[in-house]
Order: C-alpha cells, then structure tokens, then sequence
C-alpha cells in the first residue's frame, strides 16, 4: 500500500482545503429540503447555486435525485474550470446534463425559473450597500419560479466585530480563520484564511473576503423591499455538551446573543 503523501503548502490544492473545512453539500442540500417541506409542504427540484466556486453543492443536488437539476453561477473561469472537472469525476453522463455551469454576473445574468437560489458561505456579503444588495435581491427574485425561495446564510455575534484568529485542527492541516480588519463604523470588514501544515510550511491568504457585515434586520429589511413577501430566519441549536452549533436550525423570531453565530434567511417570493 502507497502512504499518502502528507500535505504541504507546496502540494496542497486550496479548493480542496476550502471544501474540506467550509463546505458541507450535503448538509446544505438537506437544510434546502428541510425549509421546503417545512414553509410549503413540497419537495423542490431546481436550485441556482450563486457564488458557486467548485459547484460542489450543485453538484449534491443533482445526485440526489433523477428528478433534480441545478445551475451554478460564477465569474471566476479558474473556479468553474475545476466545476466541471469535480462534475466529470462525481457525475454520471445523464446527471451531469442535469448540471449547467455558468460564467456570469449573478447582478445581471438570466437563467430559466428555478425554485431555490442559495446564496452560501456569507458570499452576498460583497455587496457593501443597501442600494446594492437589493439589487442583487430583486434579480434573484425574478429568477425565482412562483412561490420560490432565496436561501441566504449570515453570521454575527460579538466576536464578529472583533478583529481575531481562530484556528482549528482538521486532519493533516490546520484552518485559520483570520478577522483580519472590522470598522464598526461601516460595517466593513476584510478576512481571510489561512493554512498550516505539520512541516512548517503556509498558505497564507488562501482566500481573502472584502465584505460588509450585515446584520439580520437589516438583511430582512432589505429583502422585504425587494419584493419578498416573507423572510423566516433560520437559527442554529446549541450543542449541550460543547457548548457549540449542533447544525440543527429551526425557525425562530428570538436569537441567542452569544459570541458567535450562525443563521439562514428563507425568503419567500
């Protein structure tokens, strides 16, 4: 048996490493059933994955059922480049024509009706004003069918404001999410991540965040402006024993006013 290699800054792939520690498809394509069956009794089927780096949500989706299909939009050639290799690798031929791939302006681009547009890991956040962001939702909801949803996650909690570094172990590396710059003032915060290998060696500055920190009246405000008939936020439950997220959200008009949070936004056309 071949020994894995053990990972270096040098031999490293930092869209693996962001999957490995950001994202989890599954659970988000499960959050997306959950919301449906939950605010509307039924089951979705089309999803538009905005900001979709490695499309490797869209990707979930597809596999998850015969009868769905997914578009995943970005302006980044490099990252849809590595999309359609993860498709050609995760896919089947007929799922993979269930998968289309677009390079564009999620501000301007048209695509058919879908039911659901997620919007994932605080990526909206690049709209720094009001003016903006609410753009961006009214042209969301005109790509959403009738009675479809955006799902949009946030984070907040005092430790949000704080210009900090939280690193956390994973196996064969060490994640370093880096609150680089916060003004209160603005809103306006810059992070970043790194990563720290066993030899020694970093990528630094990974991936870098320019974004406005918005907080969850504000987003529903803002939503309800742009044509959205009812926004339900989402909160994370508390793992007892850790104190942590446990994963589990539910619907709720009272939060905790903890150090740091997750919640999700179902906004209803």
């Amino acid at each position: 048996m071949r020994r894995r290699k053990r990972l270096t800054a040098g031999t490293a792939d930092r869209y693996v490493l962001y999957e490995r520690t950001v994202q989890d498809p599954e659970a988000e394509c499960d959050l997306i059933e959950q919301v449906w069956d939950e605010l509307k009794g039924k089951t979705p089927r089309t999803l538009r994955e905005d900001f979709c780096g490695t499309a490797i949500t869209a990707i979930a989706w597809v596999r998850r059922s015969r009868r769905n299909r997914a578009i995943a939009i970005d302006l980044s050639p490099e990252v849809l480049a590595i999309a359609e290799q993860r498709a050609r690798r995760r896919l089947t031929p007929a799922a993979r024509r269930r998968l289309e791939l677009v390079r564009g302006d999620v501000l301007r681009v048209r695509t058919p009706p879908v039911d659901t547009i997620a919007a994932s890991n605080f990526s909206y956040f690049t709209f720094k004003t009001r003016p903006l962001l609410r753009r961006y939702f009214r042209a969301c909801r005109r790509s959403l069918a009738r009675g479809g949803m955006l799902l949009l996650d946030a984070y907040g909690g005092s430790d949000a404001w704080r210009e900090i570094r939280e690193p956390r172990k994973e196996k064969g590396f060490t994640y370093i999410w880096d609150q680089h710059h916060v003004n209160p003032v603005t809103g306006h915060v810059r992070n970043r991540i790194h990563f720290r290998f066993p030899d020694g060696t970093r990528l630094r500055e990974a991936f870098t965040y320019d974004w406005r920190l918005w907080t969850l009246p504000e987003l529903r405000e803002i939503l309800a402006e742009a044509g959205f008939r009812k926004v339900t936020v989402y909160w994370e439950g508390t793992d007892r024993r850790t104190g942590e997220g446990d994963g589990v959200f539910s619907p709720t008009e009272r939060g905790e006013a903890c150090e740091g949070w997750i919640a999700y936004l179902a906004a209803e056309k």
